[in-house]
Order: structure tokens, then C-alpha cells, then sequence
């Protein structure tokens, strides 16, 4: 890395000094995809709970498990999102009531299943977050990482020390919380990423559990504004042995020593925590990539500035056909959510239409520091017309006059 780097000269609103190191634009160094034609939103978005993060997982009891950070006097808390259909014992889900009249509930599970008192004792490190969830046949698993909120003034982006895997074996209501050693995960691999698939793990590839480790170029791990994504494996059964991971260096060679991973996803300075799932009506692979930019689309971490300066974030979406890629683009805001928002995902158990409609969560800063919930239909190559439910996506909605 260049010593003496080109800066981007900033002010702060109290009139400290802001620079940032002028990294290249953010343009994704992918072609777009052969296989997805479009994509259309919702024009409303449903927001739920409180908090951000929100990885999560569909549980083999049919309820989606997900974790939050920094809410109710807690950096990290469990929630189980039910739905109506469930409680009536019809299950039908209806796809118009699912964003705009309540079909679902999110209901706090646990408060804070990690002590940060406990577990938080390194000053590098000194707070604790979720980073995945995993359900496999009714086990819970949970990937949390503890980070601090940056360490260069001039790219300063939350950094993960070390993480590792906890569990619960009642729906998230009791954790085993010393189920690994707290530096399981560390360097490079210090932020577990679970590939999602089916309730319950239903539908897995294989009998390997993979994940992936966002990763910047000098070996740290970041919580925005990396630069590639690792991707490990481990047999299902042996998920708490770290002796049993092993990372992708190239297709049919994996490795034990992370330090011999090469990088299955490349975004300079613009990788995220990012999380993937299986779509099995489309069989792909769907990446959510964000990270944030100034207004010349310039890569900047939101902790290098504080709000409300920093506000903007791009959202890319890409589709591969194994779960190291290659991948193609096939969406990209540059003006994503109403404050930059962050950590999307899509629930495998939201996934309808042959695949052609996914339900989009993510959360944001202000307005969107909640459970935020999108619709998002594909159009795929050949196809004349996205699903008949996203028709009203962009349905004209007539406002009154302004009286004076």
C-alpha cells in the first residue's frame, strides 16, 4: 500500500479534519448476468423491531431465527419472526398481506445471550456482534464476532478481531455460549458468513456446512468497505471443530490453513459482511453485496464520518451457479435505503414464485435502523413480465391536492 496516499480533502461539520484516501470508484468488476433480465421493488418497505444486523435463518420448526445489535440496551440480541398462517395451522401464506397487514410478528427471544463482561474483555476488541445464523434440524447455531469501531482515521471501518459459534438447542430461548473458544475464528476468517439454504438446512448441497469470511487486502476483517470474500467448509456434523474447516484456494483444492484461501468474491474497498443463500426455483447462488460511497462514488466507510455526513451506500446483487462463482451482476442502486442502509439478505423461506419473488431484509441508520422488509421480483432472460404479484410494485398512487 501506497505510504503516502492520494487524499480526499473533508471537512466535518464541527470543522474537524475528515480526509479519506481516494480509493477508485465503486464499479463492480463483474459482467452483468446472462440469466437475470430485471428486477423490480416494491415501492414499500416494512419496518419491524429495532437494532441492525439481522442475519438470520429459516428453523426446522418453519420460523425464522434472526439477531440484532445495539437495541434495547443490548449489543446483541435473538428474535423469532412467526407467521399468522402458522398459528392458524392452515399454512397458507398470503403473498399480499406478507409486507403491508401484519401476516408475520418479530418477537425478542433473548435479550443477550453473550456477556460482552464475559466475553469482551480485549481492549482491540472491547464489543460483540451477530454475524450468522444456522439451523440445522432444529439446532441453532449462531456465528458472532467481536470488533471495535476502527483503527484508521483514514479509512476508519469496524473492524472483527475474532469470532466463534455458539448454540442453542430450544429455539434461542438458552445459549451453550462456550461451545467454541473465543478466538475460533480470527485474522482473515474473524467474520462467519453461513451459505443458507432450505428450513432446517433442507436442500444442502452437500453434507458440508459452507461460509463465508469478508476480508480486506492487509488481513484484517472488516464490517464494510473490504475487498473480497473467503468462502470455508466443514462437514455438518463436526461444525464446532475448528480442526475441521477447510477454505476454497480454486475449484476441487480446499486447505485447512486460511492463510492459503484465495477469494471467491473481489469488490475493492467495496466488500461487505455479505450474505448468500441458495434460491433452488432459480438454482443460483444470491449475493447480497453493500458497502458505502461519497457522492463521486468514491468508496467511504460510514464510521469515517459521523451523522449525519455519512449517508449513502450502494447495494449490488449478483447470481452464481456454485457457491464460489463465478458471478454475474444483475442489480446495482448507488442510493440504496433512505440513510445508507446495510447487512441485506434474503430468507430462504421467503422465496416464492419458481424463485422469481424474494422478500429483502436489511437495516439502515435512523429511519431504517429497524427490521426492514422489501419485496424484490426477477424477470428472467426471455421472459416478458415479472410475476403477476409484483404488478402493483409500481402501481400510481393518487395523492390529493395541497389546500392552502
Amino acid at each position: 500500500m501506497n505510504s503516502h496516499p492520494q487524499l480526499v480533502p473533508t471537512v466535518g461539520l464541527g470543522g474537524e479534519r475528515r480526509d479519506y484516501i481516494a480509493y477508485p470508484k465503486a464499479i463492480p468488476p463483474y459482467p452483468a448476468s446472462e440469466y437475470i433480465a430485471g428486477v423490480k421493488f416494491d415501492r414499500f418497505r416494512y419496518h419491524c423491531g429495532e437494532g441492525d444486523m439481522w442475519p438470520l435463518t429459516w428453523g426446522a420448526d418453519d420460523c425464522i431465527y434472526t439477531a440484532a445489535g445495539d437495541n434495547k440496551g443490548s449489543p446483541l440480541n435473538v428474535w423469532k419472526v412467526s407467521q399468522y398462517a402458522a398459528w392458524r395451522g392452515d399454512q397458507v401464506i398470503h403473498l399480499d398481506k406478507l409486507t403491508n397487514t401484519n401476516d408475520w410478528t418479530i418477537d425478542l427471544v433473548h435479550p443477550m445471550p453473550v456477556d460482552p463482561a464475559k466475553y469482551c474483555t480485549r481492549p482491540e476488541a472491547p464489543s460483540v456482534k451477530p454475524a450468522s445464523l444456522l439451523d440445522i434440524g432444529g439446532r441453532l447455531y449462531m456465528a458472532v464476532e467481536a470488533q471495535n469501531y476502527g483503527q484508521n482515521p483514514l479509512f476508519n471501518r469496524q473492524t472483527n478481531h475474532h469470532g466463534w459459534i455458539v448454540f442453542s438447542d430450544d429455539g434461542g430461548k438458552t445459549w451453550n455460549t462456550d461451545a467454541t473458544a473465543p478466538d475460533f475464528f480470527e485474522g482473515r476468517v474473524a467474520s462467519c458468513h453461513f451459505l443458507q439454504f432450505g428450513r432446517g438446512f433442507s436442500g444442502a448441497r452437500d453434507e458440508y456446512v459452507y461460509a463465508y469470511f469478508p476480508c480486506g487486502e492487509d488481513g484484517w476483517s472488516y464490517w464494510e468497505n473490504g475487498d473480497f470474500l473467503l468462502l470455508g467448509r466443514v462437514p455438518a456434523g463436526r461444525l464446532l471443530e475448528r480442526g475441521a474447516w477447510e477454505f476454497f484456494a480454486a475449484p476441487g483444492d480446499w486447505r485447512r490453513d486460511a492463510l492459503l484461501a484465495q477469494p471467491v468474491f473481489t469488490y475493492y474497498k467495496m466488500t461487505g459482511e455479505d450474505n448468500v443463500c441458495f434460491n433452488p426455483g432459480l438454482n443460483r447462488y444470491i449475493l447480497a453485496n453493500y458497502s458505502f460511497i461519497d457522492d463521486e462514488l468514491r468508496p467511504r466507510p460510514i464510521h469515517q464520518m459521523r451523522w449525519p455526513e455519512a449517508y449513502r451506500s450502494q447495494l449490488t446483487l449478483f447470481e452464481a451457479e456454485n457457491p464460489w462463482g463465478p458471478w454475474h451482476l444483475f442489480y446495482r442502486d448507488d442510493f440504496w435505503g433512505t440513510y445508507g442502509d446495510y447487512q441485506p439478505s434474503i430468507p430462504t423461506k421467503w422465496i416464492f414464485e419458481g424463485g422469481r419473488l424474494m422478500f429483502l431484509v436489511s437495516s439502515g441508520s435512523w429511519d431504517d435502523y429497524n427490521f426492514v422488509v422489501q419485496k424484490m421480483a426477477v424477470r428472467l432472460k426471455g421472459e416478458a413480465d415479472f410475476p403477476a404479484s409484483a404488478q402493483y410494485f409500481d402501481f400510481p398512487i393518487a395523492r390529493p391536492a395541497t389546500f392552502v
